[in-house]
């Protein structure tokens, strides 16, 4: 066994007792970095005007800070990129992580010097938690890392692009020499170019990891079984052990990914945001994710269904409850504050704090008041397609308002099957009940037939690619919407599937 596996032996199973360790001083540890973000940043523009210096308790702190969304805090940020310093939190960012809003345009999300080391931490932890448990050798070979571009642009001075690309310059030395692929692959902007060269540069390598977004990895297997005419990816690569995902939902891929696997292949799910390494899987046996309490982000949880009142409740980590919808909250060193990232979360266990990603903010159908969120549509494809058989490549829901034939008002889900069950009008009534029994307000809505039972739209094959494409977001970290609240994103896709190939 080489050196580097020997010592990494050694060294994670002190990094799971830590964790484990962690987990258990989670609410004491929230209170301390609440308190440590708040002297630190207190001589900032942003602690003066928010008069940090008199903030002693969360609840001083609640009054003083008010929720903020991206638009709330682009003037500090157009301050910093202007040059000044000091602004949100000491110094300038190392970093900007740039994403794209509906309403904001492109955002420019700050990383500092002292947040991105807990970005690294967290990853190294995942993979180092992971050979812990399961002994397994990832080390003794290669590994895979789908992602953006590490080309990065400058703004104001300072270091920008996706955080995927971000992150791979600061991969530590002692796993750079299993990382694949090469960054001169890396860095090219083309997906489909990339992903050719990826394959050339992959396909006779020792892979013991891959990690990426769903969609863009089963491309990736795709063109990896052509190229070497195997059936599974287990014959191409029969030492593979785990692949990370993140970004979205796995169980609509589950039944898919299984089958490109072929084998024994552990999934392990994390939260990288822009805003922070939010949670990761640490127990391989339940699909949940171990929130990261120690790790320079005070969280805040308001009730979903607060979300916008002008006094919402901003529960902390000791006052939140199982099973129910929280926008997230995010005060970090990176200068972010009382920030709303965009995504709902619920906690599944309160000791440790687990939780699942239940969605986003942003995401769901509520043309007739029946809010309908992501976590809802993607519980109900995973139970049915389960139940029936069969699987779909992608998906996504949107609200028809006005149907062509005049009848009733419905919700379409929009399908690009893997494998296609007998029976689609049997599907659309197994799906339509399980919403039913997840959301009362559909369901009284279709029990009082304000709405009809939902309608399946079969897509041709490739037509989610075709449309992000179209768009030129294909690859990397981007991704299309569960469900959305109007019709772009479905008339786009119709007029993409109807075209000729």
């Amino acid at each position: 066994m080489a050196l580097k596996s020997t010592l990494i032996n050694l060294i994670a199973p002190r990094i799971k007792s830590q964790t484990r360790k962690q987990a258990r001083s989670a609410v004491g540890d929230q209170e301390k970095w609440l308190q440590k973000l708040i002297s630190s940043a207190s001589t900032t523009r942003f602690g003066k005007d928010h008069n940090f210096s008199q903030i002693k308790t969360a609840d001083d702190y609640k009054k003083s800070v008010p929720i903020r969304d991206y638009e709330a805090l682009r003037s500090y940020v157009d301050e910093i990129i202007a040059g000044a310093s000091n602004v949100l939190w000491p110094g300038r960012p190392k970093y900007f992580a740039k994403t794209s809003g509906t309403t904001s345009g492109v955002k420019y999300i700050p990383i500092s010097s002292d947040s991105i080391g807990y970005h690294i931490a967290a990853a190294r932890n995942t993979i180092l938690n992971f050979t812990a448990q399961r002994k397994a050798k990832i080390f003794d070979g290669k590994m895979i890392f789908v992602s953006g571009s590490p080309v990065l642009e400058t703004k104001g001075g300072i270091q920008t692009g996706r955080l995927s690309g971000i992150v791979n310059h600061e991969i530590p030395s002692w796993a750079q020499g299993n990382q694949l692929p090469s960054y001169a692959t890396n860095c090219i902007e083309e997906w489909e170019d990339k992903l050719d060269s990826i394959v050339e540069e992959t396909y006779n390598q020792d892979l013991r990891l891959i990690s990426g977004i769903p969609p863009w990895v089963q491309m990736y297997y795709e063109r990896l079984l052509a190229k070497t005419g195997k059936s599974t990816i287990k014959e191409i690569f029969p030492n593979l052990a785990v692949f990370i995902h993140g970004g979205v939902n796995y169980a609509p891929y589950k039944a898919s990914m299984d089958a490109f696997h072929g084998g024994d292949v552990t999934t392990l799910e994390t939260y990288p945001a822009s805003e922070g390494f939010i949670a990761y899987q640490d127990d391989y046996s339940a699909d949940n994710l171990l929130l990261n309490t120690n790790a320079g982000m005070y969280f805040e949880f308001v009730p979903l269904q607060e979300l916008g009142q002008a006094e919402p409740q901003r529960l902390s980590l000791a006052e939140v409850a199982l099973d129910q919808d929280y926008a997230l909250l995010i005060s970090s060193n990176a200068g972010l504050w009382a920030y709303d990232i965009g995504d709902t979360i619920r906690f599944v266990s309160l000791d440790p704090y687990k939780i699942k990603v239940s969605g986003r903010v942003k995401h769901y159908i509520s043309a007739f008041g029946e809010h309908v969120i992501a976590k809802e549509v993607e519980e109900a494809m995973s139970h049915v397609s389960k139940k029936m058989g069969f699987a779909v490549r992608e998906f996504t829901v949107a609200p028809q308002i006005t149907p062509r034939d005049g009848g009733l008002p419905h919700h379409e889900w929009l399908i690009e099957w893997t494998s296609p069950p007998a029976d689609i009008g049997q599907v659309a009534r197994a799906l339509d009940a399980e919403i039913c029994a997840q959301n009362i307000y559909y369901k009284d809505l279709i029990d009082g037939q304000i709405l009809k039972p939902l309608i399946l739209t079969t897509l041709r094959e490739d037509s989610f690619r075709d449309h992000m494409r179209s768009l030129g977001k294909l690859g990397g970290q981007n991704k299309v919407p569960r469900l959305t609240n109007d019709r772009i994103i479905a008339d786009n896709l119709l007029t993409i599937s109807n075209k000729k190939t």
